[in-house]
């Protein structure tokens, strides 16, 4: 694991502080002097001088790094500019380097997992999509151990699998939507998840989520089980539980179930040709959702 601050530490401090110290020098300051104005030693600043420190050519061809030690290096020779105001300065600098920008490939190059993330981001945003995703993620991640270590579930999973999904806040289509791969199998009478859950993997079950959030569900999370009509009276008897028709085109059938009621946290269908009966619980979030198909399995 390598965070950015690591790669500010140790690609571009060391260049930035060459660069700048080579400018304060060329404009006729003393190493004493640069030494002062940097807050480091005056060897520190001789080995800067000397070439002793390696440097990273993304940071020092870049021209906004050129150009900020350009006007700080005058800045501070004359005067103009305080050390302070240099170091917010450059604070600024590296915090925009680090939203989809240089510091952010840079720190890619260094931890390639974020490079499975399309985009720029910002890793100190609370906000930033990769946080959400990765919090989506981890709340499955969560569910699904609620459900495997559930020993009814396996009995529940329908003959199609069972999935666990959840969506990011503001959800569109099924690529803001987590879910697992291949789905929820039993086997041997036992729950198995077949691979790590991820965005876009499931039609069926994300499909039906997104259907009941357009109709009015604030539900983030949803889990398919096996119909029964006494799991759907155990359900009912804990929460709203609307039918809705399996024939009918999925979206459609869903919407106006949920349109009559968008308080429904249990969704299902008895079945029809060549369509197997299913019941849908919704959730705040997969953790939710599980814990609800626990309560009843």
């Amino acid at each position: 694991m390598r965070f950015v601050e690591e790669v500010v530490v140790e690609e571009f401090l060391p260049t930035y502080r060459s660069m700048l110290a080579s400018a304060l020098r060329e404009r006729g300051l003393t190493q004493s002097a640069v030494a002062d104005l940097l807050g480091i030693s005056q060897s520190a600043v001789s080995k800067y001088a000397q070439g002793g420190v390696a440097v990273n050519e993304a940071v020092s061809e870049d021209e906004r790094v050129r150009d900020l030690v350009e006007r700080l290096a005058e800045g501070l020779a004359t005067g103009d500019v305080s050390r302070v105001q240099a170091l917010v300065e450059t604070e600024v600098l590296i915090r925009r380097l680090e939203r989809g920008d240089l510091l952010s490939r840079l720190h890619e190059e260094a931890f390639p997992p974020l490079a499975d993330y399309e985009g720029g981001f910002d890793v100190h945003d609370p906000d930033s999509e990769l946080r959400t995703a990765e919090r989506v993620l981890a709340s499955i991640r969560r569910g699904l151990r609620v459900l495997e270590n559930t020993s009814g579930f396996a009995a529940l999973i329908p003959a199609v699998g069972s999935n666990l999904v959840e969506a990011v806040p503001g959800a569109e289509t099924i690529d803001d939507v987590a879910a697992v791969p291949g789905r929820l199998l039993e086997v041997k009478g036992r729950t198995t998840v077949p691979a790590d859950p991820e965005f876009g993997v499931s039609e069926h079950v994300a499909g039906l989520l997104l259907a009941a959030r357009s109709a009015g569900s604030d539900a983030r999370a949803a889990v398919n089980v096996r119909y029964d009509p006494d799991l759907v009276e155990r359900l009912a008897a804990e929460y709203e539980a609307v039918e809705f028709d399996a024939e009918a085109d999925l979206e459609e059938a869903v919407v106006a179930a949920v349109g009559s009621n968008p308080d429904a946290d249990v969704l299902y269908q008895t079945g029809g040709f060549g369509v197997e009966p299913v019941i849908y619980v919704l959730g705040p979030d997969a953790v939710a959702a599980a814990e609800r198909v626990r309560g009843v399995a």
